[in-house]
């Protein structure tokens, strides 16, 4: 029985690599073809830009070229400034900053609230959240101005209303 099973084996261990002997791994010029080409033609994404742009756009290239070069006219790199836009992380962020305000752990939940604006500009749910917990820190003014900032970006936003009751509060407060 055991003669048997070794000589499977030994048949089936022959048989693998005779099978890859006779087909060999493609050649690095067809590999890098490969990775060249798409696999679907459809999922090709189209990069440039619009027919009619410069039409809609026709002071854009004076605008860039200003960007450019500072007042020594010494050329700047293109991008002065770079955010990641990451608007999951910016989702996670948020949920975890909601997690550390329901246990009234205000600066870890602020940090989480500031770094989910990083990830994603002008998100109302960040900022109204981060003017809760400046709030809850003392930072009275602060709260304000992100209170204020939320009614700018949703003004008849979820939060809206109580957005308004915290900057009456505040000013109230603010007043004594």
């Amino acid at each position: 029985m055991s003669r048997l099973i070794l000589l499977s084996l030994v048949t089936t261990i022959l048989l693998s690599v005779s099978l890859a002997q006779q087909n060999p791994p493609p050649q690095p010029s067809e590999r890098s073809r490969e990775a060249q080409e798409s696999s679907s033609r459809d999922t090709r994404i189209d990069i440039s830009a619009p027919k009619d742009d410069a039409k809609k756009h026709p002071d854009s290239a004076s605008a860039v070229s200003d960007l450019t070069v500072d007042e020594n006219a010494v050329a700047l790199p293109d991008v002065q400034e770079f955010h990641p836009w990451d608007p999951m992380k910016a989702l996670k962020d948020v949920e975890v900053g909601d997690y550390y305000f329901k246990r009234k752990n205000y600066r870890a939940a602020l940090d989480r609230f500031k770094e989910a604006l990083y990830y994603k500009e002008n998100d109302a749910i960040s900022t109204f959240r981060i003017g809760q917990c400046e709030e809850k820190i003392g930072s009275k003014e602060e709260a304000k101005k992100y209170y204020e900032q939320y009614l700018k970006i949703l003004p008849e936003g979820p939060f809206a209303k109580e957005a308004h009751t915290s900057i009456e509060r505040l000013a109230k407060n603010e007043a004594k």
